[in-house]
């Protein structure tokens, strides 16, 4: 109940507190610059200047706090040794490339990449394409999109029972090992398997991230102009033709986003394998290797910050492509 009344107040505050400051800065700002008087035409201009920054200055401010500052603050950090009483330069950067587990998350990163964007774009644009043909299409909209309210860790916990395992012999709690015993094959440590428990790892973000791209490639789908697919039946195109050779082209701007968007929260990836494996058996991944360094053990910022900082600069370029081809989308 506590935590409860706590999530309703900091809401509250949240919100009337935005509330309260644009009001109020408004409210002030027109009385430094009234709109009246002998130098209202100064006073509007002035104030039409100052009013855009009254709106962007907190969000400045908060994202100068939590993301420009720590962003400097780990870079420094990383030129330190384990506890920062020392420099060591880029040593740290030095000891990444020569890590071995550094490497293998490197690998896994670049297998998630390859993956998990191009199965969920494309699972969620057949989603969109077929359920919009449907009359419950709706109803299929709301069910694959349902995953996207689950938190990565709750998908893992649920996923993690799906591959669960037990001995042969006994009851398979495990669906996919009880699928496998009711074929007649043994039933398998399947987080254990040295590539499958990749891919099967993969298969909860792609689970989760197609509803997402399903509802984007949807809006898209149907802000295509009508006349151009009407053109294409009268010139006897098929269903299929219509859809890659018309369809598709016409929203590649937003397939676009939608995998970049997607590819973005792939490099992010750690609370899944946190949760199903904690990068045991070959599953490690680079959010979840900062994580350890960080967190585990005797802390060591110094190598921690620095594969925080690999992390970003893999992230940063994409993010920057990613908001460009918005823009452009927009225009």
């Amino acid at each position: 109940m506590e935590l409860l009344w706590l999530a309703v107040s900091t809401i509250a505050i949240g919100v009337f507190g935005c509330v309260a400051w644009f009001w109020g800065s408004n409210w002030l700002l027109d009385r430094i610059y009234p709109p009246r008087g002998a130098q209202a035409g100064d006073n509007i201009r002035r104030a039409n200047q100052i009013r855009p920054w009254l709106f962007l200055g907190p969000a400045i401010l908060f994202l100068t706090t939590y993301l420009v500052y720590p962003v400097l603050d780990s870079f420094w950090r990383s030129l330190f040794n384990s506890n920062g009483s020392q420099f060591v330069g880029l040593d740290n950067y030095v000891w990444l490339v020569n890590d071995g587990k550094f490497r293998e998350s490197m690998l896994n990163n670049m297998a998630w990449l390859l993956v998990v964007p191009a199965l969920s774009t494309l699972f969620g644009l057949l989603a969109a394409q077929l359920t919009d043909r449907l009359k419950w299409g709706n109803i299929g909209k709301s069910l694959i999109f349902m995953p996207m309210a689950i938190s990565f860790v709750g998908a893992g916990v649920i996923w993690k029972f799906i591959y669960e395992y037990r001995a042969s012999g006994e009851t398979q709690i495990g669906l996919l090992n009880w699928i496998v015993t009711q074929l007649g094959g043994e039933p398998q440590i399947w987080l254990t398997l040295p590539v499958w428990n990749n891919l099967l790892l993969m298969i909860v973000l792609v689970w989760i991230q197609t509803g997402f791209a399903m509802v984007i490639l949807s809006a898209a789908l149907r802000g295509i102009p009508e006349e151009t697919i009407e053109a294409a039946i009268l010139d006897g195109a098929s269903p299929l033709q219509v859809f890659f050779k018309i369809k598709v082209p016409q929203i590649m701007g937003t397939i676009a986003v939608v995998w970049t968007t997607i590819t973005i929260v792939v490099l992010k990836v750690f609370d899944i394998v946190f949760v199903m494996t904690n990068g045991q058996w070959g599953t490690q991944v680079l959010a979840n290797l900062m994580y350890d360094w960080m967190f585990r053990g005797t802390p060591d910022y110094g190598r921690g910050s620095a594969i925080a900082i690999v992390l970003m600069i893999l992230v940063t370029p994409i993010m920057v492509w990613n908001i460009y081809n918005a823009r452009k989308e927009v225009r």
